[in-house]
């Protein structure tokens, strides 16, 4: 993702038309009118996750369990590039899981914004060490295989 790569912000939120008396609203006003701290909080989880080392892995937080980890390194048999893919996997539609899982197009942005969010943050955190952050960015799939992981490269 770089600078030229601007949304349409109208496209990705059609409400934002609707508001206003069919004048519109930005996306900032939206947010305004829409969210709240609890959801912003929650999203800057997301958006800026927390990175762990756990043995000899960079994972998300909240997924250092021994017993889970190493029944994915056996399955991985010792591969850490592997475990690491699988463990750190995140299923972008998840996100909203229980709510309005969102377009293709939505799906897609929201997946190039995090690989780019833990590209910067990996980097960021974890000068000494090389990563590669992987997101299937490509039309067509189902809405569910649009993942992003990452792991540790050598």
């Amino acid at each position: 993702m770089n600078e030229d790569d601007q949304p349409d912000v109208n496209a990705l939120i059609p409400e934002l038309k609707d508001w206003n008396n069919g004048e519109g609203i930005d996306a900032e006003a939206w947010i305004g009118c829409m969210g709240n701290a609890e959801l912003a909080i929650g999203y800057s989880l997301i958006f800026w996750p927390k990175f762990v080392r756990f043995k000899n892995y960079i994972i998300r937080a909240g997924l250092s369990n021994l017993d889970y980890i190493d029944g994915w390194e056996q399955r991985c048999k010792g591969d850490r590039g592997a475990t690491e893919s699988v463990v750190n996997h995140l299923h972008i539609v998840d996100i909203h899981s229980y709510g309005k899982n969102g377009t293709e197009a939505q799906i897609r942005y929201l997946g190039r914004t995090l690989k780019h969010i833990h590209e910067v943050k990996l980097r960021s955190e974890f000068p000494d060490l090389k990563f590669e952050v992987y997101f299937n960015d490509e039309p067509g799939l189902d809405i569910m295989d649009y993942q992003l992981t990452f792991w540790q490269i050598d």
